[in-house]
Parts: C-alpha cells; sequence; structure tokens
C-alpha cells in the first residue's frame, strides 16, 4: 500500500485535473457494460412480450445513447491517461536525477549494484505510477463491474456467481505467481541488458570505429552483443512458455463454464423457466464477470510488477547520502596556512589494497606543489579525496585546521577549480563546455572567451563555423525545434540533399579537447586551489609549454597540485612529491630530489635520456638538451 500510495501521489502532483478526469472516466465506464446489458434485456423482453412500440423506442434511444458514451469515453479516458503518463514521467525523471545530487561522493557512481538499481529506476521509474494508478483504477473498476454482473447473475440463477466466481481464484494465483516472475527476471536481465548496450554502443561510436576498423573486431564484437541479446532471449522464452500453459488452461476452464452456463439457460428458456431477455442478460453477464475477473487478475498482476520494479525507483529515491555531511557545518574561508594530510589510509572497499598508505604531506598557501609517481601510486586518489569524492578511512585532511567532513562539500568544491586527467567531452557547444566551469558565468561571453584566450583554445575556436555557439558532438546535431517561426511540416526529410535548420556537429581533435577542457578551469581561476591532473597530456611541446607559462602567470601566489608524467612541466614546483605503493618516498625542490639520487632523479634521468641524439653523451648535456627542446 504505501508503494501504491506513492505512485497514486506522484501522479496527482504531476497532473491533478488529468488524473481526475481519468479516474472519473475509467469508474464511469465501468458501469456501462452493466447498463448496456440490462437495456438489451428489457428491450428483448418488451419485443417478446408485445409492450407496444412507444416503450421499446424509448428503451432503444436509452441504448442507443449508452453506445455513444461507450464510444467516446475510452478515447478521452486513453487521452487522459497518456498526459497524465507524460506529466508523471516529467515529474519522476526530475526527482530521481535530483535524488542522485544528494550522492556527494563517487562511491556510488562506481557501485555496479548501484549503477545497476539506477538503470532499472530510469527505464521504469517515470512509466510506472502512470501504470500503477491505470492498474489501480481498472482493478476498482473491474470490481465494480464484476459485482454489477454477478448481481445480474442472481436475476438468473443463484449458484450461477458462485460457479463463476470460484474460476477466476486460481486465475489471478497464476497471474501473481507471473508476475512475480516477470519482475524478478527484469533485474536478471539488467545487467545482461548493460552489456548489449555496451557493444552496440561501441560499433557505432566514434572514438571506438578507428580500432575496430584497424583491428578488424567488429565482427567479434557483434558476436558479443548478439551473445547477450540469446541470453535475454532464452530467460524471455523459457517465462513466456510458462506463462502460454498456465494461461492456456485457466482460458479453457473459462471456456467450459461459459459454454455449460449458455446450454443451461438455452434448456430453461425452452421450458419457460427464464425469458429470452434473461438469456441476453446471462450471457453478458457471464461474459462480463470472466471479462471483469481477467481485467482484475492482469491489473492486479501488472500492479504487481510495477510495484516490484517500482522499488528500485523508491530505493534510490530515499538512498542515504554515500558520505555523511555535518548537521551543522563549518563555515569555509579562503586558504591561508595550509591543506594538511595527516596520516591518511584510504581503499575503494574492504575487499581492495589499500590505495594510500598513511599519507602525510602539506599544501602551503600560495605554493605550487608537484606530485609524482608511477602509475597506480595513488595520485588521482589522493585528488578524490581532496575534493572530497570520497572520505579517507583513517587519518584526515584539513583546510586551515578544519576537517574536510566537518565542512559542507559544496562549500569546499566552490572554492576548487580542476582539469581532471579523465575531462569531460561535452556534446554542447565550445561555449557551453567553457561556462560550464563556473554557471555562474554561462552568459559572460567575455569571461568565457578570456578563458579560452588563456588556454590557446580562442584561435581554434573563433575558425568553426558559428565560432562560440558551434555545436561539439557527431552524437546528435542542432535543429530550429525551440524557434516559434520554424514550420514543423518543412520536413527536411522529403529532400535527402536538404537539412534545413540542421546544424551538423564538429568534431575536435584531443588536444583541442584538453584546451576546453583547461579553459573550463582558467573560468574558475579566482578559486583558493586548482587542480591540474595531467593538465597538458595531449599537447605538443610547444603548447605544453605555453600552458604551463600560462598557468604560473595566472596562478602567481595562488595554491595549485599539479599531476604530471612529463617532469619538466613540474619541475619548477615549490615543492615536488614522490608517491610510491600509495606513501609518501620523496620530497623537496627540484634540485633537492635530484641531489638526493632516488626516484625522482632516476625518473628525471630516464626522460632526459630520451632526448640525447648522440651517444655517448653526459647526463649534463643530456639535461641541456632536455632543457632546450622543452623550452625551459
Amino acid at each position: 500500500m504505501r508503494r501504491i500510495l506513492e505512485a497514486v501521489r506522484l501522479s496527482w502532483q504531476a497532473g491533478r485535473l488529468f488524473t481526475a478526469l481519468f479516474a472519473t472516466l475509467t469508474l464511469v465506464a465501468a458501469f456501462v457494460p452493466i447498463v448496456v446489458a440490462w437495456l438489451t434485456k428489457l428491450v428483448l423482453d418488451a419485443i417478446t412480450s408485445g409492450a407496444g412500440i412507444e416503450p421499446i423506442v424509448v428503451l432503444g434511444l436509452v441504448l442507443a445513447a449508452t453506445g455513444v458514451v461507450a464510444a467516446v469515453i475510452p478515447h478521452i479516458g486513453h487521452f487522459a491517461s497518456q498526459e497524465t503518463q507524460r506529466r508523471v514521467g516529467l515529474l519522476a525523471q526530475d526527482r530521481l536525477f535530483a535524488a542522485t545530487e544528494k550522492f556527494v561522493g563517487m562511491a556510488r557512481f562506481e557501485d555496479p549494484v548501484f549503477l545497476n538499481r539506477m538503470q532499472m529506476a530510469v527505464q521504469h521509474g517515470g512509466t510506472t505510477p502512470g501504470v500503477v494508478l491505470s492498474s489501480a483504477l481498472s482493478v476498482v473498476a473491474a470490481v465494480i463491474t464484476g459485482l454489477g454482473f454477478l448481481g445480474s447473475l442472481l436475476v438468473v440463477s443463484p449458484w450461477m456467481p458462485v460457479l463463476v466466481l470460484s474460476s477466476a481464484v486460481p486465475i489471478l494465483g497464476i497471474e501473481l505467481w507471473l508476475a512475480g516472475r516477470r519482475a524478478s527476471l527484469f533485474w536478471r536481465l539488467s545487467p545482461i541488458g548493460r552489456r548489449e548496450f555496451f557493444f552496440r554502443d561501441l560499433l557505432i561510436n566514434t572514438q571506438a570505429a578507428k580500432e575496430i576498423r584497424l583491428f578488424g573486431i567488429g565482427a567479434h564484437l557483434r558476436a558479443l552483443m548478439s551473445c547477450q541479446r540469446r541470453k535475454a532471449n532464452i530467460e524471455n522464452r523459457r517465462l513466456d512458455v510458462r506463462q502460454l500453459g498456465a494461461q492456456a488452461l485457466t482460458g479453457i476452464g473459462g471456456a467450459v463454464i461459459t459454454g455449460g452456463a449458455l446450454i443451461w439457460a438455452v434448456l430453461a428458456a425452452a421450458d419457460g423457466r427464464i425469458s429470452i431477455g434473461d438469456i441476453s442478460l446471462l450471457v453478458a453477464a457471464v461474459g462480463g464477470v470472466q471479462t471483469a475477473g481477467l481485467s482484475l487478475i492482469q491489473s492486479i498482476a501488472q500492479s504487481h510488477q510495477q510495484l516490484l520494479l517500482f522499488d528500485h525507483y523508491l530505493a534510490v529515491l530515499n538512498a542515504e547520502p554515500d558520505l555523511p555531511v555535518a548537521a551543522r557545518p563549518t563555515a569555509i574561508a579562503p586558504l591561508k596556512g595550509a591543506i594538511v594530510f595527516d596520516d591518511v589510509w584510504f581503499r575503494y572497499s574492504p575487499e581492495h589494497p589499500w590505495v594510500l598508505r598513511g599519507v602525510s604531506l602539506t599544501i602551503p598557501q600560495g605554493r605550487t606543489v608537484g606530485l609524482i609517481g608511477h602509475n597506480g601510486a595513488g595520485k588521482s586518489t589522493l585528488i578524490k579525496l581532496l575534493c572530497r569524492m570520497y572520505d579517507p578511512e583513517r587519518g584526515a585532511i584539513r583546510w586551515d585546521g578544519v576537517d574536510l567532513r566537518d565542512i559542507d562539500p559544496a562549500e569546499l568544491r566552490a572554492r576548487i577549480g580542476a582539469v581532471f586527467q579523465d575531462y569531460m567531452e561535452y556534446d554542447l557547444t565550445a561555449a557551453e563546455n567553457i561556462g560550464l566551469g563556473d554557471l555562474t558565468r554561462l552568459g559572460d561571453r567575455g569571461r568565457i572567451t578570456a578563458a579560452a584566450t588563456a588556454t590557446g583554445a580562442h584561435d581554434f575556436i573563433t575558425r568553426l563555423p558559428h565560432s562560440y555557439d558551434t555545436l561539439l558532438s557527431r552524437v546528435f546535431f542542432a535543429d530550429a525545434d525551440d524557434d516559434p517561426d520554424n514550420d514543423p511540416d518543412d520536413d527536411p526529410d522529403d529532400d535527402p540533399n536538404e537539412t534545413g535548420d540542421r546544424e551538423i556537429g564538429v568534431c575536435l581533435s584531443g588536444g583541442q579537447w584538453q584546451r576546453l577542457a583547461l579553459a573550463r578551469a582558467y573560468l574558475r581561476d579566482g578559486r583558493d586551489l586548482m587542480i591540474l591532473d595531467e593538465p597538458s597530456s595531449g599537447l605538443d611541446a610547444e603548447a605544453e609549454h605555453q600552458i604551463h607559462r600560462t598557468l604560473r602567470e595566472h596562478r602567481q601566489g595562488k595554491t595549485n597540485v599539479l599531476i604530471s608524467h612529463r617532469l619538466n612541466t613540474v619541475r619548477d614546483a615549490d615543492t615536488l612529491i614522490v608517491l610510491a605503493n600509495g606513501k609518501v618516498a620523496e620530497q623537496g625542490t627540484h634540485r633537492q630530489l635530484i641531489a638526493r639520487d632516488g626516484i625522482y632523479a632516476e625518473l628525471f634521468r630516464t626522460q632526459a635520456e630520451g632526448y640525447v641524439e648522440e651517444a655517448p653523451v653526459s647526463f649534463e648535456e643530456a639535461l641541456n638538451l632536455f632543457r632546450r627542446q622543452a623550452g625551459l
């Protein structure tokens, strides 16, 4: 009942007028078959009894009017139902994704079980409330119709309602069992569907197209996609066979009861125990009770199945936050002292190994700190903790002495700008791709242009077909849908060479996308902390040099954390911190770490040797050559 009430409440909030209209029409429609059956009986009895033309005409007109009502109600009801479901879908989708915003961290979105539940909620959350409301009303309507016809059967024979009603009990049990099996099957098949979608998306993905064709793996991926579909088909077929067998048996039982009742009615009429009108009423009532019973059973089963699926929607909606947020968070002030990692331990779950093992380090205000280490050393994880995407399992991270767990995550992140290693490529315009870095400046074209200029993106953006308003996407195209003057009848599909007002998106190179990501971060250059995780990995040497020079100019005297495998880009940091196996292995300036001749010196020496053109050559000569080619 809690789930039913929640679904009905959602429908009511989405559209009271259409919900009330749909409910009213559904209930009115429930009485129509009963009225038609009785009017038909009365007309037949009037004809056979010689009652005269006037009562027959009156009854005929009433019967005709009832038929008109019966013909019109379903169409109006269908419109009201569809409009209700559209409104419910919009409201349910908005609430679902609003609920995900309370997950301030990343743990939920890296949990396959939650992602599976989320997919089920997205697929069924928007439609389920409308279906549940429709099913609930159908149940009420079926009960009204069924009771009306059962009462009508009493007029013909007192034992007939008992016989007809008893035949519906096994059908109800079977349909409920099938509904439970169907809902369970949806849950089991959801991961299979996700894998099929992954392979299907991969086969038409622009980024994957080069490797698929070069390696000749299209047929292999297609086979994997088809394999997932076959698995789903096998499970669906197995349940469909069971459903066919069960429903065939109940259908035969219903047909036997109907046939027996009709034979009895014909014999009773022949003996004069009932009238011709009673036969008509009996046929209509038996058929009406069975139809109402079947509708009742199917509506209950459908509602049962949809409510089981609705559980996923409610589970996401009512899920607890993934990170605790202080009831009275400490106000965060501009960074004045330092950010301190104090004996921080972290792993992604108890089943995973430790990623950070007792990390202690300091990021002083106004200084640039470079993080260095091999892949898997924990650099990006450290950044996730600094942005409070996760909390440490042990230890603490403090902002001017205040534990990050005592600060509102939104307030903390408002003071941070970042370019992540796996930066986003939004299928939006160039201006929007930059403006998303600070929504308060989304409409400030001057600031967006300045950010693009600082990262070297302005020149290529202005060469795009619509400059900053160019759509950067091949996933979909922009059109004039929002233009009130656009003629919907002017279909460009009429001419395959015509695109109408459609704007075909533009593809960018990896380096150009990275410049946009940097510009997005530069839009937040006034924040206390700037995090740059491999900010120039996709750029050429000259562009990389320009980016880091601009960074030094713009962020002079501000706090920065820089991660890069290219040591020439971090060597000028105030402090270099080397992570190894989740621990701080070394820290100091470039000169100090070179003099220590440890991990950093070895990494630097290895990269510097790549610039040696002729051997033998001394390390000092290689270092000088490395500096010259890196523009240092």
